[in-house]
């Protein structure tokens, strides 16, 4: 069995059709254990809300990808306990703190953090202490 930590990236392949949206289904695979702070709830939302605002999905279809996102199997922790060690990521490695969130609950679980976000795994990458993965190698 596999753990990994997920960011919001990851989550918004499952829930839309879009480039590494296959590689990002192969996490859902039975045998991994899914983590994420709960912030992830907050910028999935976001991200649903955004594709309304564009007109790339339906208000309905919002709703209906909002109750997707509930039904993930993903192991919620809260963001609270990880806001300083984020903020510590955030300025070492140059991330934001959102993103630091993430990476903390990885630090703090000792797994690795997969992530869709190209950009972010770039600048993760080059802090040796971090494992992260980029969603596309796990296919």
């Amino acid at each position: 069995m596999s753990a990994y930590v997920v960011d919001a990236s990851v989550a918004a392949k499952w829930l839309f059709k879009e480039d590494g949206s296959e590689a990002a289904a192969g996490l859902l695979m039975e045998g991994n254990d899914l983590r994420a702070p709960d912030f992830l709830l907050v910028e999935a939302n976001n991200i649903i809300w955004k594709k309304i605002q564009r007109r790339e999905i339906s208000e309905a279809e919002g709703r209906a990808v909002r109750a997707a996102l509930r039904r993930m199997p993903v192991r919620m922790y809260d963001t609270p306990p990880l806001l300083d060690a984020a903020y510590e990521y955030a300025i070492r490695c140059g991330c934001s703190v959102y993103d630091g969130i993430y990476v903390a609950l990885a630090d703090f679980l000792g797994v690795g953090i997969v992530t869709a976000d190209r950009k972010l795994c770039n600048i993760l990458q080059m802090e040796p202490s971090i494992n992260v993965l980029w969603v596309g190698d796990l296919a």
